[in-house]
């Protein structure tokens, strides 16, 4: 669910930058293009990253929502897109699913680091399935998030330390993962605000850490405690640790 607050802003439209003026970092140089539905979020990696003198990365465009993404990637082509996982219109597995023939490009490979707050295991999975090269968390340093892109342009697999155990532990197994109907029922933000409630984050936090307001962040967690049939975030905090989501 995207920020009410983008409403009156540019989200609404897909984002194309003009090209950046050449010399980068020390022989390096990245085309990157920033898929995210919280338009603060994209303008502070923008300013941390962007700076294509010192970085070497250049931002050639930025998109909100699935639909955006893939008209923004089609058109500029970048070698890695920091691809959020939970967007508007299917999220970012949708959008690795719409752009697999560009990742399957052998002359101009698009390649895909997903950039997110979540660090479930059923996120990090799912968008590694579906072709990204990588899985860092929002709280990596701009230095270490230039260096991820730079080695994902060059085709390794970078993750965040403790997503990669998830990764391992996946493809090792044959067994697909049991479906679990109640975590069916709500949307990936409910899913994000669910396991931030129960690792014992203040509704202000949680508003902080996904860029909404207090009022939506109480809105979701009625709509997860009734989708569940609970009666309060003591059990909804047991409901969450039953299934190892904390």
């Amino acid at each position: 669910m995207s920020d009410p607050t983008e409403a009156n802003g540019t989200a609404g439209s897909a984002e194309v930058a003009g090209p950046a003026q050449e010399g980068g970092g020390p022989g390096r140089h990245v085309r990157v293009v920033l898929v995210d539905d919280h338009r603060m979020f994209r303008t502070g990696v923008q300013a941390e990253i962007g700076q294509t003198g010192q970085t070497g990365v250049e931002v050639v465009g930025e998109a909100a929502d699935v639909d955006q993404a893939v008209t923004v990637i089609t058109a500029t082509r970048p070698e890695v897109v920091l691809l959020d996982v939970h967007l508007p219109g299917g999220g970012g597995v949708e959008v690795l699913r719409r752009c697999a023939p560009l990742m399957g490009d052998t002359e101009q490979p698009v390649r895909f680091l997903a950039l997110s707050v979540s660090d479930a295991a059923e996120d990090v999975i799912g968008v590694i399935r579906g072709g990204a090269r990588g899985y860092v968390t929002k709280t990596i340093t701009g230095a270490d998030l230039v260096n991820s892109i730079f080695r994902v342009q060059e085709g390794d697999a970078v993750f965040s330390p403790r997503l990669a155990g998830f990764v391992l532990d996946a493809f090792a197994s044959t067994d697909a993962p049991p479906v679990d109907e109640d975590m069916d029922r709500l949307t990936q933000r409910e899913r994000e605000v669910l396991r931030l409630i129960a690792r014992g984050y203040a509704y202000k936090e949680i508003a902080k850490q996904l860029y909404i307001s207090v009022k939506t962040v109480e809105s979701h967690v009625s709509a997860v405690l009734r989708k569940l049939q609970l009666s309060n975030r003591h059990e909804l905090t047991r409901w969450a640790t039953a299934r190892r989501l904390v």
